[in-house]
């Protein structure tokens, strides 16, 4: 009788056992597919109480002067040109100045305020916020979805600096309203092309400017790559003996990338309200 004992395969249990505790967890995946509805429930939860948060000021009409800032006869230039804007086109342009932005940046409150007065139709998210706010001198142009191929963020860039700026700087509001309001309106109605020339030389002059750093850059980089090779290849010895390559650098990568509601609510009854549009924060901010 063989009284020898086969040794016990320990190895392919374990390797079995590891095998088992490595694969995915289909109970827990289960889960979190599960709970995906209460997530979004959560998150909207949030976002209804981040608006929430800020006290915005009703919607009036097509010039809400919270910040007491705009003349009367400013005021009633602007109202006119964008009720005529609303009527040929249906697209809802509202001016917009705050006491304070309530120690927000202007770009959230001024989103969170577009998507409060529901500015632009619904299915076309047609609307544009021109918001000023003078205790913090900042003024920003939020644009709705469906205009940002129109009235684009560069577009908006150069309203804002070369139309609005100069003339708040010098505290002329009301002028600086009305340029804001017509050059809006002139691109908004296709006659775009003297803004589109601005764009371009604001682009080459920044080339310009960056091109006379470009040969300072390449240099340092090349200082520094240099004295990196040589640094190596003085302890290059001593460190393969420690079981480590020489150091290799790579250039950083820049690979980078970027409506619901109710039908139109304005009329000629004296009532005004946003027509159901949202904004996904196209547009443009700027100071004086």
């Amino acid at each position: 009788m063989d009284t020898k004992r086969r040794p016990r395969r320990l190895g392919s249990r374990r390797a079995s056992g590891s095998a088992r505790g490595a694969g995915p967890n289909f109970a827990t995946l289960a889960g979190l597919k599960a709970m995906r509805p209460a997530l979004l429930v959560i998150l909207c939860v949030f976002s209804s109480i981040a608006l929430a948060a800020f006290d915005f000021p009703p919607l009036a009409g097509r010039v809400v002067d919270q910040a007491n800032i705009i003349p009367a006869p400013a005021r009633a230039a602007v109202e006119t040109k964008s009720k005529d804007l609303e009527d040929k086109s249906g697209i809802q342009l509202v001016v917009a100045t705050v006491a304070s932005l309530q120690g927000s940046d202007i770009e959230t409150f001024a989103n969170g305020l577009f998507r409060s007065w529901k500015l632009g139709e619904a299915k076309k998210n047609n609307g544009v916020l021109f918001l000023i706010a003078p205790s913090e001198r900042k003024m920003r142009i939020e644009v709705g979805y469906g205009l940002e191929g129109v009235l684009t963020d560069a577009l908006s860039k150069i309203i804002i600096s070369t139309a609005v700026a100069p003339k708040f700087k010098a505290n002329d509001f009301g002028a600086g309203v009305e340029r804001g309001v017509d050059a809006i309106i002139e691109v908004l109605s296709g006659d775009s092309s003297e803004w589109q020339k601005r764009v371009k030389l604001r682009a080459e002059n920044h080339d310009t400017a960056f091109d006379q750093f470009v040969p300072f850059i390449v240099l340092a980089l090349f200082v520094f790559i240099f004295s990196s090779m040589v640094v190596n290849a003085r302890g290059g010895r001593r460190a393969y003996r420690r079981g480590r390559g020489p150091i290799v650098y790579f250039p950083p990568s820049n690979d980078s990338s970027w409506g619901s509601g109710s039908s139109w609510g304005g009329g000629d009854d004296g009532g005004f309200s946003g027509g159901g549009g949202s904004s996904g924060g196209g547009g443009a901010s700027g100071d004086w």
